[in-house]
């Protein structure tokens, strides 16, 4: 969004209506219904009585990322800009940070961000605190002072919950940026500015993507001025979106209620498999009123999410078990369409998750074929070594 009102979805509209009414062209006749691809890196120039609306794409953007970034800010509450992977825009947030100053980020987040902040740490651009987000008030303690207080709720692998109005209060409270990973709970599901952030990010690749066939990244600004340093820092390096990513990412933001619904339907369902399974050991889902998440997700959150954590016996049991699955796909990342699993300790920088744990991103296949599937996978891995098949 580039006016000076803060941007809100049409008054009445449900987010479900704004993902598929915002970002539209004018109603002209004729005209095409949904934005098309623009692909130009520059634009001609206007007389030179008249300034030029924009000039070249990589620091004035294109119209196929204008209409993203407006269905976007609509239903997040905010100003949005488009980025070239979630991992971009993350780092475009993380510069906000000047040189020696100190960033407070939750023990348990997507690796990158990890990796990321530890190579910083390492350079001596910024001291790194690392914290427990279940635990409110060693978070509150640590921000003092800080410059930048970093969530991410649902958190990435081990679904840990954050109270993000009491830590957005803390953050503000200490003069820091508040900054939420939301791509788990996505805009349908949770509101971080509407709780207090500043700044949210999205991995568009995940659920608003939804079809495991791009990369592209968000970022949503509570306030005008914060957004146009997100779009200075865009431009200078060059952490745009390509032209297709860009209308690819808007094409799955329009179905992203109905996949949504589906997904967090069948992930509630095998949460509550799982959990009454023998050879599962924990799940870790915030829908299971036995979560410790489950309090504070049920008053923050619209809805669970599509995503799950489950532990089995032990590193090898969990290998077995993604090499047995055959609806469910072993792969990486997640929000798709299809269900994908995998052992997420097997990464760099995850010591802190357990050998046994499975990242279970469900998806929109029949729940009895996910179950068949799952359950005859937990067998053959859980059968011992020298059994007889």
């Amino acid at each position: 969004m580039t006016s000076d009102e803060q941007p809100t979805p049409p008054v009445g509209l449900h987010p479900e209506t704004v993902l598929i009414c915002a970002g539209r062209p004018d109603h002209t006749a004729g005209g095409p219904l949904n934005t098309p691809v623009v692909l130009a890196s520059n634009f001609l120039a206007p007389p030179s009585a008249r300034a030029a609306s924009r000039a070249y794409s990589r620091t004035d953007a294109t119209p196929t990322w204008e209409a993203l970034e407006d269905a976007v800010g609509q239903v997040e509450g905010g100003y949005a800009l488009a980025f070239a992977s979630g991992m971009a825009a993350i780092a475009a947030v993380l510069d906000l940070v000047p040189a020696g100053g100190r960033i407070v980020a939750p023990t348990d987040c997507y690796f990158g961000v990890g990796e990321l902040l530890a190579d910083a740490k390492q350079q001596g651009r910024w001291a790194i605190d690392r914290v427990d987000l279940t635990d409110t008030a060693s978070v509150q303690a640590a921000v003092a002072g800080a410059d930048l207080l970093w969530l991410e709720t649902p958190s990435n692998p081990l679904m840990d919950i954050a109270d993000l109005a009491a830590l957005c209060a803390a953050g503000r409270e200490a003069g820091a940026i508040v900054g939420v990973d939301n791509t788990f709970a996505t805009p349908l599901l949770q509101q971080p500015l509407a709780l207090g952030a500043d700044v949210v990010v999205h991995s568009a690749t995940k659920f608003i993507g939804g079809h495991s066939d791009l990369l592209s990244g968000l970022a949503i600004a509570r306030v005008q001025a914060l957004a146009e340093h997100l779009r200075h820092r865009r431009g200078m390096t060059g952490a745009t979106p390509g032209a297709l990513e860009a209308f690819l990412t808007l094409r799955g933001l329009r179905t992203l209620a109905l996949r949504l619904d589906r997904g967090q339907a069948n992930a509630g369902e095998l949460a509550r498999r799982l959990d009454a399974h023998p050879a599962v050991s924990r799940v870790r889902y915030p829908g299971l009123p036995a979560d410790p998440g489950h309090r504070i997700a049920a008053a923050q959150m619209a809805g669970f999410g599509a995503v799950l954590a489950f532990e089995v016996a032990d590193a090898a049991t969990a290998d077995r078990l993604c090499d047995a699955v055959r609806v469910v796909v072993h792969a990486t990342s997640l929000g798709g369409v299809e269900s994908t699993i995998e052992r997420r300790s097997k990464l760099a920088g995850q010591q802190h998750v357990p050998p046994g744990l499975l990242r279970l991103s469900v998806g929109c296949e029949h729940i009895d074929d996910l179950w068949a599937d799952l359950s005859s996978a937990i067998k053959q891995a859980s059968r011992p070594l020298n059994a007889v098949p």
